[in-house]
């Protein structure tokens, strides 16, 4: 009984289109993290060349790294690198 009372009582503005609002996309990308090995790193240092690398090997354009860490194995010797990019 209460239901039909809201159906029929509530005004038609709280209705305005009957579509779901999207969703808005967050104004700035989010960083995604890579890991890489460290055949394809090469220098770390080098920004430039690693962005190409990046680009070459997922497809994107104007990758932005933000930050490169090493992943060392227990005896300190380097595995691969965590790649941050956006």
């Amino acid at each position: 009984m209460v239901i039909l009372i809201f159906i029929f009582l509530t005004p038609n503005w709280w209705f305005s289109s009957g579509e779901r609002a999207q969703g808005t996309v967050h104004q700035s990308p989010v960083p995604k993290t890579l890991v890489m090995r460290s055949e394809d790193v090469g220098n770390e240092q080098d920004r430039g060349q690693l962005r190409q690398r990046i680009e070459a090997l997922t497809g994107r354009k104007n990758v932005e790294v933000i930050a490169v860490r090493p992943v060392l194995d227990s005896e300190g010797r380097t595995l691969s690198f965590e790649v941050d990019i956006r």
